[in-house]
């Protein structure tokens, strides 16, 4: 893409205008909040110009609560976006793009990355105007802040499912005879046993999958996610954590590191698409693909932390959350749109996954993941019959 500056207007490859003039000034905002420290995605700058042309704009308040929707300012940082918004539109800034290099797209490395770029028409849905499959890469820092999870972390031995190993341990009682240490025990003693031995199959914790959406209509919640992960892998015997956005990345092994800050650290290192775009069918569809990943899934409790907001073809995530269902003891969809009490699985992705999912929940906050994870070994009712109940 290319700006030609005299007209303001944005054009493609071919010198084709790809938006109208009048949506010049609001790209031009968006650049203008890249340069000062803000992430802004692609598809966020999009959603942005959507809903101010939606909003009319009758006022400097329709384009105030668009940006403030569509681009989602940290709350930290809000008094900085609220300046640079006011001194934008009342000309006491400029944001004339000058082509420099810290103001292009991201490269995007995929074949047809092209067409992939271009602004597409307005899709007819409820919301996810943040979300896309456009890739495009990020990195992202965590905040150093106390650990509140430590209590979570102590519970989660005696709170997660187990399952009844191959292998046997001995008891006392209340187990099937142990026949070849009973018998070799009475030829030690001459024919005498005092009492009959026994053993019973050994119970183990179900090994704990975590797949954590990281696009950019899920970075409110990212960090949060990511300490409730290395909670999980510190307390739990088998955890393995993935993130997915436009790719799949395997953190499990920056979570081991005890230190939080640092594991952290490590993790956010690890992943190139922060913020980035959403391909959540392709992603899982690539878990699935890679044996040593899939065989993670067998017999697991996973939990897909997500707003399941695909932008793709349905179907294709479908498909795999109904293989991971066939894989997993249980399986679960924690979306922070559930926080709202209006909420209702009405999107075509949500209604075809909906019938196949143990568990779809509220996943805003901390508080109430640390308290359905410690409630998975507990039986519910399945997500279809509790939403049923809902609508």
């Amino acid at each position: 893409m290319g700006v030609r500056r005299d007209r303001q207007v944005l054009l493609d490859k071919r010198g084709e205008e790809i938006l109208p003039r009048a949506a010049a000034p609001f790209l031009d905002f968006c650049h203008l909040l890249r340069r000062h420290g803000f992430s802004v995605a692609p598809e966020q700058a999009a959603g942005f110009m959507r809903a101010v042309a939606l909003l009319g704009p009758r006022s400097m308040e329709d384009i105030r609560q668009a940006a403030l929707a569509m681009l989602a300012p940290q709350p930290e940082r809000s008094e900085a976006f609220e300046a640079l918004l006011f001194a934008f539109f009342h000309g006491e800034v400029s944001a004339t793009i000058d082509g420099s290099p810290d103001d292009e797209e991201t490269v995007v490395k995929d074949e047809g990355a092209d067409e992939e770029m271009a602004l597409d028409e307005p899709r007819q849905e409820e919301g996810g105007e943040l979300s896309s499959a456009v890739e495009q890469f990020g990195v992202r820092a965590f905040a150093d802040d106390e650990d509140t999870l430590g209590r979570f972390r102590r519970a989660l031995g005696a709170a997660l499912p187990v399952r009844r190993s191959f292998r046997s341990v001995r008891t006392h009682a209340r187990g099937k005879p142990d026949l070849r240490r009973s018998l070799a025990q009475i030829v030690r003693a001459d024919g005498d046993i005092p009492e009959p031995l026994h053993r019973r199959r050994k119970a183990v914790q179900r090994p704990l999958l975590l797949l954590i959406d990281v696009s950019g209509s899920m970075k409110q919640h990212t960090g949060e996610y990511l300490k409730l992960a290395h909670a999980l892998v510190q307390g739990a015997d088998r955890a393995e954590v993935f993130t997915f956005g436009t790719r799949l990345t395997r953190v499990t092994s920056a979570l081991r590191i005890r230190d939080r800050e640092r594991a952290l650290e490590m993790a956010a290192a690890h992943v190139d698409d922060w913020d980035g775009g959403t391909r959540i069918g392709p992603s899982l569809q690539a878990f699935l693909a890679v044996p040593r990943f899939s065989a993670f899934a067998r017999g697991a409790s996973i939990i897909l932390l997500s707003d399941a907001l695909e932008r793709g073809d349905h179907r294709e995530m479908e498909a795999a959350v109904r293989r991971l269902s066939q894989r997993a003891f249980r399986l679960s969809l924690a979306t922070p749109l559930a926080g709202d009490p209006r909420f209702r699985p009405e999107t075509a992705a949500l209604k075809a996954v909906v019938p196949v999912l143990d568990d779809l929940v509220d996943g805003s906050s901390l508080d109430e993941l640390t308290r359905f994870t410690l409630s998975l070994a507990c039986p519910a009712p399945a997500a279809q019959t509790v939403w049923r109940r809902t609508s």
